[in-house]
């Protein structure tokens, strides 16, 4: 199999399940229930690359596709928002200078945390394209459909270890598709909201015992 580069839609598969990654991206199947519709109807109203706007006072861009050749990665952002700033970075048809603050949707919050780590990582990939792309240090947040919140993620202050995460990720992902595995089920996984569990694990019929029948008879 020819090495091929990675959308952070397949890396975000991987992160919330690599087996459940193997079953898309390796076993080509796919299920879906109300959870990943909802998940994508949140995102088609944001990724749309004609929606930009103003709003408090900043320039939002939606549906902004970035990438990173060293990394081999590339996708597509939910919302960029741009701040005026004297120190920020240039973009080609936009006068001024802005700090950029990378904005992604999600359905649902972490119920014991402010955020998920697999979700933050997620992030850290746009922040590598991003940088790359408008050469600057954006920062990242997670807005939750849920709580109507959002939460900053600190990834500048461990940008190194995120960094060396994400290539060790992209890493096994490649192995994983130039050798055709499907990573096992993780023994922690949680897998009742998985629109995926009926494939992954079937109910099995009740097992009929006919020698015990044909001792009653």
């Amino acid at each position: 199999m020819v090495e091929s580069d990675i959308s952070i839609r397949e890396l975000q598969h991987y992160l919330y399940c690599p087996h459940r990654w193997g079953l898309i991206h390796i076993d080509c199947s796919w299920e879906e229930n109300y959870f990943v519709t909802k998940a994508d109807l949140s995102h088609q109203r944001v990724h749309n690359p004609d929606r930009s706007y103003i709003s408090r006072g900043k320039r939002v861009l939606t549906g902004v596709t970035v990438f990173d050749d060293s990394l081999g990665l590339y996708g597509v952002t939910d919302c960029i928002e741009l701040t005026k700033d004297p120190e920020g970075a240039v973009l080609q048809g936009i006068p001024g200078k802005y700090k950029l603050t990378i904005v992604e949707y999600k359905p649902t919050s972490s119920k014991d945390k402010p955020f998920n780590h697999e979700d933050l990582v997620q992030v850290f990939a746009q922040k590598v394209c991003v940088d790359s792309i408008f050469q600057c240090s954006c920062d990242g947040t997670i807005y939750y459909a849920d709580t109507k919140k959002r939460v900053m993620l600190p990834l500048n202050e461990n940008y190194s270890s995120y960094l060396q995460e994400l290539k060790e990720i992209l890493q096994v992902i490649q192995h994983n598709r130039q050798n055709g595995i499907i990573p096992a089920i993780r023994a922690d996984q949680k897998c009742n909201g998985c629109s995926f569990k009926e494939l992954c694990m079937p109910k099995t019929a009740k097992h009929t015992d006919f020698r015990k029948m044909l001792k009653d008879i």
